[in-house]
């Protein structure tokens, strides 16, 4: 690559799509960059960005969240789990990890595993 990377976007296809939209959205609370019928893509941190494709639009097809974790680090872990539990996403508990970090996991609406970590300190 001859130019240094500006964004990044993971995206995710799914058939569940307007399901999984409202969870990022209204469950998680990420900003809407950009929408319309099929895609919508959220804001991250920094350049980084999330999208979410109808496989019904789109020339690729949901993996059913198979072989898919979304790792997104955090300032402190505790009051995110809090929140994540209160709204009733089944978290699992909060856990140490060998590799320096506090981890735990959630699914959204299309099985991605999602997994929320803090550098233990």
């Amino acid at each position: 690559m001859d130019q240094a990377l500006k964004t990044a976007n993971t995206i995710l296809y799914c058939k569940n799509w307007s399901q999984t939209v409202l969870f990022y959205k209204d469950r998680l609370g990420l900003v809407v960059n950009f929408a319309n019928d099929w895609f919508v893509e959220f804001c991250l941190a920094g350049g980084a960005r999330l999208s979410i494709a109808d496989q019904n639009r789109a020339s690729v097809k949901s993996c059913g969240g198979a072989g898919i974790t979304l790792a997104l680090e955090v300032e402190a872990i505790e009051p995110v789990w809090a929140k994540i539990n209160a709204s009733g996403l089944g978290p699992t508990h909060i856990r140490d990890h060998p590799w320096g970090a506090r981890v735990f996991y959630f699914y959204d609406p299309e099985g991605h595993r999602i997994e929320i970590w803090q550098q233990s300190p």
